[in-house]
């Protein structure tokens, strides 16, 4: 009898031993979050651009509109990890997009690529960080993650962007930095990481996707909305603009707007908008002529109608007017 009794509490002890540690594995493991961040109530759609590329495309708008949701992020399913490219503007909105991963892959998530650090594309890096996922970033997202100014727009967001944003969200900084072109292999999936330096920030990089031969650019293109130069580097982000048209694609991936399978229409707008601001700038400096003068008499038509104009439009030009001041001193 003591036998039987010493047994079956044996038996129950190893039932509440695997199930613990079965807890603690399903806990650990990066099939879905963990934390029950605030909900959003945006629509997202995971779209399928190709056979293991996906996306969720932001809506238009300036930075606190649509719950924060206005830049994409992208996963590439392979067979062994999913990897995601830019981790949107909320942990909320992060926990969202693995919500809707989850309803086509239960893979592990293993890595995230961020094209570059500005606050629509970071916001979310805590929630996959915490599952375990490696953070990659270009070289130069310290100038950013470490300045005044990751500080204290992540104040302002804790207040415009309230609950999605709050006391608990943190600036997540990488685990691995990219300073020169490279690649790596997961499954059979090649992910092609092209360094930009600054451009649109202090460090940008695109992500070439093979075999499936899709593009992730970043902010390097704006689709269906008014670029936000900030202190960008127009010119050399028109060069690269310039170099980009020639290559063959599947599909383009911007930081903003649709995804696009012909590239030469998905870079006209972004290109179009900053070759008219830096002309008109260029032409503003080279005459000794005020910002208020050129500004005001500059026909911008083609773009006052765009999302983000009147939010955007005037700051662009006078930072890309600072630019060219300094490119003229520079020389």
């Amino acid at each position: 009898m003591f036998k039987a009794l010493l047994n079956l509490i044996l038996t129950q002890n190893l039932i509440l031993l695997l199930m613990f540690f079965s807890t603690s594995v399903y806990a650990l493991d990066a099939k879905s979050p963990q934390i029950n961040y605030e909900p959003v109530t945006v629509e997202m759609k995971l779209i399928k651009v190709s056979d293991h590329v996906y996306y969720v495309q932001g809506q238009p708008g300036v930075a606190t509109d649509n719950e924060g949701f206005i830049s994409n992020a992208s996963a590439v399913i392979t067979s062994q990890g999913i990897v995601i490219i830019d981790s949107l503007g909320s942990p909320s909105l992060a926990q969202l997009f693995i919500t809707k991963i989850r309803e086509i892959s239960q893979q592990p998530i293993v890595k995230v690529i961020t094209t570059h650090y500005h606050a629509d594309h970071i916001y979310g890096l805590q929630v996959f960080k915490d599952l375990g996922a490696q953070v990659i970033a270009p070289a130069g997202y310290l100038d950013y993650f470490e300045s005044p100014n990751a500080k204290n727009r992540l104040e302002e967001r804790r207040v415009s962007l309230y609950p999605w944003v709050n006391q608990d969200t943190r600036l997540v900084g990488a685990d691995q930095v990219v300073d020169a072109n490279t690649s790596f292999t997961l499954g059979d999936i090649t992910f092609n990481l092209n360094y930009l330096g600054l451009a649109h920030s202090d460090g940008d990089l695109s992500v070439l996707i093979k075999p499936d031969n899709v593009l992730i650019s970043g902010d390097l293109i704006f689709e269906g909305r008014v670029p936000f130069t900030g202190g960008a580097d127009t010119k050399h982000w028109l060069a690269l603009l310039n170099q980009l048209k020639h290559t063959r694609l599947t599909a383009l991936i911007p930081g903003h707007g649709a995804a696009a399978k012909q590239p030469d229409k998905a870079i006209a707008l972004t290109r179009n908008y900053l070759q008219k601001i830096r002309a008109v700038m260029k032409e503003a400096v080279d005459d000794l002529t005020s910002f208020d003068e050129a500004f005001n008499n500059a026909d911008w038509s083609e773009f006052e109608n765009l999302p983000a104009y009147k939010a955007a439009h005037r700051k662009n030009a006078y930072g890309v007017y600072l630019s060219v001041e300094q490119e003229l001193l520079n020389q």
